[in-house]
């Protein structure tokens, strides 16, 4: 006769009514006003079952964007058959957003949420490797740019990039012209 379960059961509906509950109050309030407490009202659970499963408003936020909650394909690059253009045109929306209200509170929340959680600091890493990810798009580059072969590191490739723009969007240095030019050739070549 089997044990009867000990501990919570994660009901993957109070999971979906939690991430938009948190997609739709940081639309609507911002980050610095949400809380669990909102969140929790409008998901209609309780707080401690966000933080059963979440340890910070942070980390829900994180999921939140994983899952395409918040900003639904606008980090997704584009692929227009040209690497350096649709890296150029990624940069560019990213710096964006970056500029936006939300943008720089978005991003410390990631990094707080990755720091706090290696889960979560592991989840955000295996987003840069997906489809619509930066590696991704390089994968796809290999064989048609001229320094991208079948054994170009595009991982790390895409960790550079990536950690270059989280260390400028800390320091809340923009990005230039003529500074994505030389990240871009850093990256591909010239």
């Amino acid at each position: 006769m089997p044990l009867p379960r000990s501990g919570p059961v994660r009901s993957e509906a109070a999971r979906q009514a939690i991430l938009q509950a948190t997609a739709d109050l940081l639309a609507e309030r911002g980050y610095d006003a949400l809380t669990i407490e909102g969140i929790a009202a409008r998901a209609q659970v309780g707080k401690q079952t966000i933080y059963r499963w979440w340890p910070s408003k942070g980390a829900v936020i994180a999921e939140c964007l994983l899952e395409g909650k918040i900003l639904p394909g606008r980090l997704l690059v584009p692929d227009t058959g040209d690497i350096r253009h649709d890296l150029s045109q990624w940069l560019t929306t990213v710096f964006a957003l970056l500029g936006e209200d939300q943008g720089e509170t978005l991003l410390r929340s990631l990094v707080a949420a990755a720091a706090e959680n290696a889960d979560t600091g592991r989840r955000l890493r295996d987003s840069l490797t997906g489809s619509g990810s930066v590696a991704g798009r390089l994968r796809s580059a290999i064989g048609t740019a001229p320094n991208l072969t079948t054994d170009t590191p595009v991982d790390e490739l895409a960790e550079a990039l990536s950690g270059a723009v989280i260390l400028r969007a800390l320091s809340r240095e923009p990005l230039r012209e003529p500074d994505l030019v030389r990240l871009l050739d850093a990256v591909l070549g010239r």
